[in-house]
């Protein structure tokens, strides 16, 4: 399809201002309208720094440690991480269409929802659940911070834990305010002095690494399948979360190697969350993660604790910010007329209240948390019908049709709705909740048939894919 002449603006953005002069950072002008080919730059290799930098994570080392205390063995653990952590190939594959299209995830979603149904899709997916997981993370930094100024002998009252929380989310907001380059020219540095700081730990942790560990109670037959299946849900719902890659990837030439954009993007996520989730499962052979603060802190010399839990924080940081960045993009798609950095506002503003009212209030967190559990059920299908799509486009996005939100555009459809694409994911989600297994919480009827076993992932992803390719049609959009 040929490109318009003039092309459209998307509702909540206004044209882009002309190039501004100087090197110094500046707020990201650009919104969910089309990167120009004159302001693309950048080579798929900064895409790497991008994607380690939230990956060197203090959450990695929970997960490791959780896989143990399931009752895997260390050997069964490791494979699990390894397996788990595949899904961040699926990562890389969406993020070339960024370059494609010069135009975020939230926007190249049209070409599988419809220009309104895709609204929907993203105010669950893209809006809701980022801002829940940012005061879920926010909540955790903040805990940090907290054992961090008991430690400096500084005692918080309530009016302190606040300037603790609202510091924490100021310095996440300026990082997302200022957008792309700013990501871009930070967080590999960024990366590699949190890195560094994990390599230290895991070197206290190897020495306390029991390499033979077996549980106490070895599991078999299908108590055994069902902690496998669990475990790589669990990891792989990190990267599954991902499906806006392209929002870090639009600014790149047109002509950059789709390989070289698939494989930086997933390396940088991949290779991180292997070392240190694997990190997490030798604690747990030896360690009660249970705590993992507390059990950490329990090998650690006391000069090296304080900036470990620095580090921690700044992970967090580094996450939230591309997690708002994006959700600031969310919200612009789903309609509401605000700048970028003025919707990354509002959507720190809801997850810093999130976040107060989980930590100072109420046990909001833990519903919060029971609720990213169940949302793999979405996860899954919405990144196996992008991938689908992209596939049978053979990554043809033309960024300005699919800015094109007028009734009879080009991703109009049926009543601005792609049907085809809603059905897989409507069947797909339900393919998946019937075999979800969440202990405690939630177990589908064919997860019960199966003793418990957790087959939601593939189920829902395969159900959503096959639905897509039988009835999606995509249309050429280059």
């Amino acid at each position: 399809m040929t490109a318009p002449a003039t092309p459209p603006v998307s509702p909540g953005t206004s044209a882009p201002p002309p190039p501004r002069s100087g090197r110094g950072p500046r707020v990201e002008a650009h919104g969910i309208d089309v990167i120009g080919d004159d302001e693309r730059h950048g080579r798929a290799r900064d895409l790497f720094g991008v994607w380690a930098a939230p990956n060197v994570s203090y959450l990695s080392l929970v997960v490791g440690g959780a896989l143990v205390l399931s009752g895997l063995s260390l050997l069964q653990a490791l494979a699990v991480i390894v397996a788990g952590n595949l899904c961040w190939v699926l990562v890389g594959l969406v993020s070339v269409s960024g370059p494609a299209a010069g135009a975020p995830s939230e926007v190249i979603m049209r070409a599988m929802f419809g220009t309104r149904g895709n609204r929907f899709v993203i105010g669950l997916n893209g809006w809701l659940v980022s801002v829940c997981y940012v005061a879920l993370s926010w909540s955790a930094a903040s805990v940090t911070a907290f054992s961090l100024c008991a430690r400096l002998g500084i005692e918080l009252n309530t009016l302190g834990k606040v300037l603790v929380i609202v510091a924490i989310a100021a310095a996440t907001l300026v990082i997302s305010v200022y957008g792309h380059s700013v990501i871009v020219r930070l967080y590999l540095p960024l990366a590699i002095v949190t890195t560094a700081v994990f390599l230290v730990l895991g070197g206290f942790l190897i020495r306390h690494t029991a390499w033979s560990y077996q549980p106490p109670t070895p599991l078999h037959g299908v108590a055994l399948w069902a902690a496998l299946a669990g475990g790589v849900a669990l990891v792989a719902s990190a990267s599954l979360s991902y499906n806006n890659s392209a929002d870090f990837a639009r600014y790149l030439p047109r002509d950059t190697k789709p390989f070289a954009v698939a494989a930086w993007t997933a390396a940088g996520a991949f290779l991180p969350s292997i070392v240190f989730t694997a990190l997490g499962a030798f604690a747990a052979t030896t360690l009660d993660m249970s705590d993992p603060q507390a059990a950490l802190e329990s090998v650690l010399p006391p000069w090296f604790t304080p900036i470990f839990l620095i580090a921690v924080i700044l992970g967090a940081i580094a996450n939230n910010a591309m997690t708002v960045y994006s959700s600031g993009l969310a919200l612009q798609a789903i309609g509401v007329r605000l700048r970028r950095s003025r919707s990354v506002l509002l959507d720190g503003t809801a997850g810093v209240l999130l976040t107060l009212y989980a930590l100072l209030v109420s046990d909001f967190l833990k519903a919060v948390n029971d609720m990213m559990q169940l949302m793999v059920v979405v996860l899954g299908p919405m990144m196996a019908i992008y991938v689908t799509d992209l596939l049978l486009r053979r990554n043809r996005y033309d960024g300005h049709a699919l800015a094109d939100e007028r009734r009879g555009g080009p991703f109009w459809y049926v009543g601005g709705v792609h049907w085809a694409g809603i059905a897989a994911l409507v069947l797909g989600a339900t393919a998946s909740a019937s075999c979800l297994a969440v202990p405690g919480m939630y177990t589908g009827f064919l997860a019960s048939a199966a003793g418990g076993i957790d087959f939601s992932l593939p189920a829902g992803m395969l159900i959503a894919a096959g639905v897509y390719l039988l009835a999606g049609r995509p249309r050429a959009t280059a």
